[in-house]
């Protein structure tokens, strides 16, 4: 009997709605062979680990560096060993960072699912052009996910 393979799901993007656990209940409600990975997304922590670690800097500069440079040791790790990276873009905030995380992936060659609003298409015409489907909610992310790695549609 073939052992069933798990595949690593990492969510990347905005940490201001509940669109992970949105996912995480979906994955696990329809039985999904899937493990979920994220960033920290304690915002405070996020942003102030460096400093509580290593100390706090003279500038508000080095601290954001210094903290920018220990979270990307998780994200580099969690999307290097992620078979598919989701990104999400919320309406509300400027995400470099989920920008930058679909850049990273893309350039390891990872499957990329992208979901956001329909206004925001126009300004992520390019991050959408390099991934295998855009979606718009998170129900249509863990579809997506289920076909994927069942290889069953749904109708």
């Amino acid at each position: 009997m073939e052992k069933e393979n798990i595949w690593t799901v990492y969510l990347a993007g905005e940490i201001h709605s509940n669109w992970r656990g949105e996912i995480a209940e979906g994955v696990q409600a329809a039985g999904l062979p899937v493990r979920l990975t994220a960033p920290n997304t304690v915002h405070k922590d996020s942003d102030d680990a460096a400093a509580v670690i290593l100390g706090e800097p003279e500038s508000g500069f080095v601290r954001d560096n210094m903290g920018a440079k220990l979270n990307a040791v998780r994200t580099r790790k969690l999307i290097a060993d992620a078979d598919i990276v989701v990104v999400r873009f919320g309406d509300k905030y400027r995400q470099w960072n989920a920008a930058f995380d679909a850049g990273t992936a893309a350039a390891l060659g990872k499957s990329l699912i992208i979901q956001h609003p329909p206004e925001l298409t126009h300004a992520l015409k390019e991050v959408d052009a390099a991934a295998a489907a855009v979606a718009q909610t998170p129900k249509q992310v863990i579809d997506l996910i289920a076909y994927i790695t069942t290889g069953a549609l749904k109708r």
